[in-house]
Protein backbone atom coordinates (compact mmCIF):
# COMPACT_ATOMS: atom_id res chain seq x y z
CA UNK A 1 0.00 0.00 0.00
CA UNK A 2 1.27 3.45 -0.88
CA UNK A 3 0.03 4.72 2.49
CA UNK A 4 2.45 2.37 4.24
CA UNK A 5 5.25 3.25 1.84
CA UNK A 6 5.03 6.97 2.42
CA UNK A 7 4.80 6.46 6.17
CA UNK A 8 8.06 4.56 5.90
CA UNK A 9 9.57 7.51 3.98
CA UNK A 10 9.58 5.63 0.67
CA UNK A 11 8.97 7.63 -2.49
CA UNK A 12 6.02 6.72 -4.71
CA UNK A 13 5.30 7.90 -8.25
CA UNK A 14 1.94 8.48 -9.88
CA UNK A 15 0.20 10.63 -12.46
CA UNK A 16 -2.92 12.75 -12.81
CA UNK A 17 -5.70 11.25 -14.93
CA UNK A 18 -8.02 13.73 -16.65
CA UNK A 19 -9.05 11.43 -19.51
CA UNK A 20 -12.12 9.34 -18.51
CA UNK A 21 -10.79 6.02 -19.82
CA UNK A 22 -10.49 2.74 -17.91
CA UNK A 23 -8.37 1.40 -20.78
CA UNK A 24 -5.86 4.22 -20.42
CA UNK A 25 -5.84 3.78 -16.64
CA UNK A 26 -4.95 0.11 -17.15
CA UNK A 27 -2.19 1.02 -19.62
CA UNK A 28 -0.69 3.45 -17.09
CA UNK A 29 -0.91 0.82 -14.38
CA UNK A 30 0.82 -1.76 -16.55
CA UNK A 31 3.62 0.76 -17.13
CA UNK A 32 4.53 0.36 -13.48
CA UNK A 33 3.41 3.52 -11.70
CA UNK A 34 2.48 3.22 -8.03
CA UNK A 35 -0.77 5.16 -8.28
CA UNK A 36 -3.02 7.29 -10.43
CA UNK A 37 -5.04 10.29 -9.30
CA UNK A 38 -8.46 10.29 -10.93
CA UNK A 39 -9.42 13.93 -11.32
CA UNK A 40 -13.06 14.72 -10.58
CA UNK A 41 -12.40 18.44 -10.16
CA UNK A 42 -11.23 19.26 -13.70
CA UNK A 43 -12.34 17.82 -17.02
CA UNK A 44 -15.27 15.60 -18.07
CA UNK A 45 -14.89 12.81 -15.49
CA UNK A 46 -17.94 11.37 -13.74
CA UNK A 47 -18.22 8.93 -10.83
CA UNK A 48 -19.07 5.96 -13.02
CA UNK A 49 -15.97 6.48 -15.15
CA UNK A 50 -13.90 7.06 -12.03
CA UNK A 51 -14.95 3.76 -10.43
CA UNK A 52 -14.25 1.85 -13.64
CA UNK A 53 -10.83 3.52 -13.85
CA UNK A 54 -10.06 2.57 -10.26
CA UNK A 55 -10.93 -1.05 -11.04
CA UNK A 56 -8.83 -0.99 -14.22
CA UNK A 57 -5.84 0.49 -12.40
CA UNK A 58 -6.03 -2.04 -9.60
CA UNK A 59 -6.26 -4.86 -12.13
CA UNK A 60 -2.91 -3.62 -13.43
CA UNK A 61 -1.30 -3.54 -10.00
CA UNK A 62 -1.66 0.20 -9.42
CA UNK A 63 -3.55 2.01 -6.67
CA UNK A 64 -6.18 4.65 -7.41
CA UNK A 65 -6.70 7.92 -5.56
CA UNK A 66 -9.58 10.25 -6.35
CA UNK A 67 -9.31 14.01 -6.33
CA UNK A 68 -12.75 14.97 -5.11
CA UNK A 69 -14.47 17.85 -6.92
CA UNK A 70 -15.02 19.80 -3.71
CA UNK A 71 -14.73 19.60 0.06
CA UNK A 72 -18.36 18.55 0.40
CA UNK A 73 -19.94 15.52 2.05
CA UNK A 74 -21.54 14.06 -1.07
CA UNK A 75 -18.39 14.49 -3.17
CA UNK A 76 -16.14 12.86 -0.59
CA UNK A 77 -18.59 10.07 0.24
CA UNK A 78 -19.12 9.04 -3.39
CA UNK A 79 -15.39 9.18 -4.11
CA UNK A 80 -14.58 6.92 -1.17
CA UNK A 81 -17.48 4.51 -1.72
CA UNK A 82 -16.22 3.61 -5.19
CA UNK A 83 -13.16 2.00 -3.60
CA UNK A 84 -9.52 2.78 -4.09
CA UNK A 85 -6.62 3.83 -1.94
CA UNK A 86 -8.04 7.17 -0.82
CA UNK A 87 -8.80 10.74 -1.76
CA UNK A 88 -7.06 14.06 -2.26
CA UNK A 89 -9.06 17.14 -1.26
CA UNK A 90 -8.46 20.45 -3.09
CA UNK A 91 -8.35 24.03 -1.82
CA UNK A 92 -7.52 23.46 1.83
CA UNK A 93 -6.75 26.89 3.31
CA UNK A 94 -6.98 26.43 7.07
CA UNK A 95 -7.71 23.95 9.86
CA UNK A 96 -11.45 24.43 9.41
CA UNK A 97 -11.18 23.15 5.83
CA UNK A 98 -8.98 20.29 7.00
CA UNK A 99 -11.38 19.27 9.76
CA UNK A 100 -14.29 19.40 7.33
CA UNK A 101 -12.49 16.94 5.04
CA UNK A 102 -11.65 14.62 7.93
CA UNK A 103 -15.23 14.70 9.18
CA UNK A 104 -16.57 13.55 5.81
CA UNK A 105 -13.78 11.06 5.06
CA UNK A 106 -13.52 9.16 8.34
CA UNK A 107 -15.97 7.06 10.32
CA UNK A 108 -16.55 7.67 14.02
CA UNK A 109 -14.79 8.45 16.26
CA UNK A 110 -12.50 10.40 13.91
CA UNK A 111 -15.33 11.71 11.74
CA UNK A 112 -18.94 11.25 10.69
CA UNK A 113 -18.74 9.46 7.34
CA UNK A 114 -21.99 7.82 6.30
CA UNK A 115 -21.85 4.02 6.13
CA UNK A 116 -23.13 1.57 3.52
CA UNK A 117 -21.32 -1.79 3.41
CA UNK A 118 -22.89 -2.89 0.12
CA UNK A 119 -20.63 -0.87 -2.15
CA UNK A 120 -17.27 -1.57 -3.78
CA UNK A 121 -15.21 0.02 -1.01
CA UNK A 122 -16.39 -2.69 1.38
CA UNK A 123 -16.54 -5.63 -0.99
CA UNK A 124 -20.36 -5.50 -1.16
CA UNK A 125 -20.48 -7.31 2.19
CA UNK A 126 -22.11 -6.67 5.56
CA UNK A 127 -18.87 -7.96 7.14
CA UNK A 128 -17.09 -4.66 6.40
CA UNK A 129 -14.60 -3.39 8.97
CA UNK A 130 -14.96 0.37 9.24
CA UNK A 131 -12.16 0.66 11.80
CA UNK A 132 -9.78 -0.95 9.33
CA UNK A 133 -11.09 1.30 6.57
CA UNK A 134 -10.26 4.37 8.67
CA UNK A 135 -6.71 3.07 9.05
CA UNK A 136 -6.21 2.07 5.41
CA UNK A 137 -7.77 5.03 3.59
CA UNK A 138 -5.26 7.65 2.50
CA UNK A 139 -6.26 11.27 3.04
CA UNK A 140 -4.28 13.90 1.16
CA UNK A 141 -4.97 17.62 1.21
CA UNK A 142 -3.94 20.24 -1.33
CA UNK A 143 -2.52 23.67 -0.54
CA UNK A 144 -3.25 25.82 -3.60
CA UNK A 145 -3.21 29.41 -2.38
CA UNK A 146 -0.24 31.37 -1.10
CA UNK A 147 -2.23 32.34 2.00
CA UNK A 148 -2.83 28.68 2.87
CA UNK A 149 0.90 28.29 3.53
CA UNK A 150 0.48 30.54 6.57
CA UNK A 151 -1.49 27.70 8.17
CA UNK A 152 0.68 24.83 6.90
CA UNK A 153 1.88 23.56 10.29
CA UNK A 154 -1.61 23.81 11.78
CA UNK A 155 -3.09 21.91 8.82
CA UNK A 156 -0.41 19.23 9.22
CA UNK A 157 -1.17 18.85 12.91
CA UNK A 158 -3.63 15.95 12.57
CA UNK A 159 -3.02 12.22 12.67
CA UNK A 160 -5.72 11.75 10.02
CA UNK A 161 -3.85 13.66 7.30
CA UNK A 162 -1.32 11.51 5.43
CA UNK A 163 -0.11 13.76 2.60
CA UNK A 164 0.13 17.49 2.07
CA UNK A 165 0.36 18.30 -1.61
CA UNK A 166 1.70 21.64 -2.81
CA UNK A 167 -0.23 22.55 -5.96
CA UNK A 168 2.26 24.57 -7.97
CA UNK A 169 -0.05 25.77 -10.74
CA UNK A 170 -2.72 27.34 -8.55
CA UNK A 171 -0.05 28.54 -6.16
CA UNK A 172 1.65 30.38 -9.03
CA UNK A 173 -1.67 31.96 -10.03
CA UNK A 174 -2.27 33.15 -6.46
CA UNK A 175 1.23 34.68 -6.47
CA UNK A 176 0.63 36.54 -9.73
CA UNK A 177 2.86 34.28 -11.83
CA UNK A 178 0.28 32.37 -13.89
CA UNK A 179 2.30 32.81 -17.08
CA UNK A 180 5.46 31.41 -15.50
CA UNK A 181 5.01 28.53 -13.09
CA UNK A 182 8.79 28.15 -12.94
CA UNK A 183 9.34 31.69 -11.74
CA UNK A 184 12.10 31.68 -9.12
CA UNK A 185 9.71 32.97 -6.46
CA UNK A 186 7.28 30.12 -7.14
CA UNK A 187 10.01 27.48 -7.08
CA UNK A 188 11.44 28.84 -3.84
CA UNK A 189 7.99 28.88 -2.26
CA UNK A 190 7.31 25.27 -3.27
CA UNK A 191 10.69 24.12 -1.98
CA UNK A 192 10.20 25.92 1.32
CA UNK A 193 6.72 24.46 1.74
CA UNK A 194 7.98 20.93 1.09
CA UNK A 195 10.69 21.33 3.72
CA UNK A 196 8.11 22.56 6.22
CA UNK A 197 5.79 19.64 5.43
CA UNK A 198 8.59 17.16 6.02
CA UNK A 199 9.51 18.87 9.29
CA UNK A 200 5.88 18.53 10.36
CA UNK A 201 6.13 14.76 9.92
CA UNK A 202 3.85 14.44 6.90
CA UNK A 203 4.50 13.08 3.42
CA UNK A 204 5.10 15.93 0.98
CA UNK A 205 3.56 15.83 -2.48
CA UNK A 206 4.14 17.83 -5.65
CA UNK A 207 3.98 17.64 -9.43
CA UNK A 208 7.07 16.75 -11.44
CA UNK A 209 7.68 17.17 -15.16
CA UNK A 210 10.95 15.38 -15.89
CA UNK A 211 13.41 12.80 -14.51
CA UNK A 212 15.54 15.71 -13.32
CA UNK A 213 12.63 17.12 -11.29
CA UNK A 214 11.89 13.68 -9.86
CA UNK A 215 15.49 13.43 -8.63
CA UNK A 216 15.48 17.00 -7.31
CA UNK A 217 12.31 16.68 -5.26
CA UNK A 218 13.20 13.21 -4.01
CA UNK A 219 16.49 14.61 -2.69
CA UNK A 220 14.53 17.45 -1.12
CA UNK A 221 12.46 14.85 0.71
CA UNK A 222 9.17 14.85 -1.19
CA UNK A 223 7.93 11.28 -1.46
CA UNK A 224 4.48 11.64 -3.10
CA UNK A 225 5.47 12.55 -6.63
CA UNK A 226 2.95 13.06 -9.43
CA UNK A 227 4.34 13.01 -12.96
CA UNK A 228 2.43 15.30 -15.30
CA UNK A 229 -1.11 14.56 -16.52
CA UNK A 230 -2.22 11.72 -18.80
CA UNK A 231 -3.48 14.15 -21.46
CA UNK A 232 -0.14 15.99 -21.44
CA UNK A 233 1.92 12.81 -21.67
CA UNK A 234 -0.13 11.54 -24.61
CA UNK A 235 -0.06 14.94 -26.33
CA UNK A 236 3.70 15.37 -25.89
CA UNK A 237 4.43 11.89 -27.24
CA UNK A 238 2.35 12.34 -30.38
CA UNK A 239 3.48 15.94 -30.86
CA UNK A 240 7.07 14.71 -30.87
CA UNK A 241 6.25 11.99 -33.41
CA UNK A 242 4.35 14.45 -35.59
CA UNK A 243 7.16 16.98 -35.46
CA UNK A 244 9.78 14.41 -36.42
CA UNK A 245 7.60 13.15 -39.27
CA UNK A 246 7.21 16.66 -40.65
CA UNK A 247 10.92 17.36 -40.32
CA UNK A 248 10.60 19.66 -37.30
CA UNK A 249 12.68 19.53 -34.17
Amino acid sequence: MIKEKIKNKQAVLGTWCDIPSPSLANVIAKAGLDFIIIDLEHGPMDYKSAQEMAMAAEAGGCEAIVRVPSNEESSILKSLDMGGAGIIVPHIKNIEDRDRAINFAKFKPQGNRSYNPYIRAFGYSSLADIKQNNQDTLLAVMLEDINSLDSLEKIADSAEVDVIYVAKYDLAVSMGHSSDINHSEVNQTVESAIKRIIQSGKAAGCMVHSPAEIDFYKKLGANFLVYKVDSSVVYDAYKNISGNFKGKT
